[in-house]
């Protein structure tokens, strides 16, 4: 009982019971207490089957003589102390049971926690990082902006100067043919006028 309340109330000897029960749990420790909970089960089950036996024989005999009374009330008090430590054992067992997965919950709460903790800071600086970033890109995207336009305009430029090109290497072609020309009938005239003049 007093088990109970220690593990119930957060006293100093509490971590003491915590520790010493674990290591009852270790090794050898389960299957003794095991074999002594079935034994003190078996012994209680007889100490029932005695008060049985003793309150039949009283029900049917109709008066029950003074040592039958007090073999009832021993056995009747063997039985229920044996039923209150068996239940007792399990109680503290299922409370450590309880309090050992409690404290290993807060202890992954709390590091969960550190890590969330850690994540929002590290989130902090991050969003510091990229608003820095954005601030950085705002005048390079005014740049690249700029830059286009100026690649617009050179190219409709290089553009139009392409079609001038072009226009021109025509027209010279033209007038390459037309010198061609003017050179044939050049020599036609001047073959015509010694002709003549012999």
């Amino acid at each position: 009982m007093a088990l109970i309340v220690i593990f119930v109330f957060k006293t100093p000897f509490r971590k003491l019971v915590i520790m010493g029960i674990d290591r009852i749990k270790r090794g050898h420790g389960p299957i003794v207490v095991k074999t002594v909970a079935a034994t003190v089960f078996v012994v209680m089950m007889s100490s029932v089957y005695n008060v049985v036996a003793i309150h039949r024989h009283w029900i049917e005999d109709g008066d029950i003589n003074p040592t039958e009374q007090i073999l009832l009330a021993k056995h009747l008090l063997e039985a229920s102390l044996m039923g209150f430590s068996l239940f007792l054992a399990f109680m503290i067992d299922k409370l450590h049971h309880y309090i050992r997965e409690l404290r290993i919950r807060r202890k992954t709460m709390e590091a969960a926690k550190k890590q969330n903790r850690l994540f929002e800071d590290g989130k902090t600086q991050v969003s510091e990082e990229i608003k820095a970033l954005e601030e950085e890109m705002a005048p390079l995207r005014a740049r690249i902006k700029q830059l286009q336009s100026e690649l617009e305009k050179k190219t409709e430029e290089a553009s139009n100067a392409e079609a001038h090109a072009l226009a021109l290497k025509k027209q010279s072609e033209g007038f390459l043919m037309e010198y061609d020309h003017l050179l044939e009938e050049n020599q036609s005239l001047r073959s015509q006028l010694q002709s003549l003049d012999r």
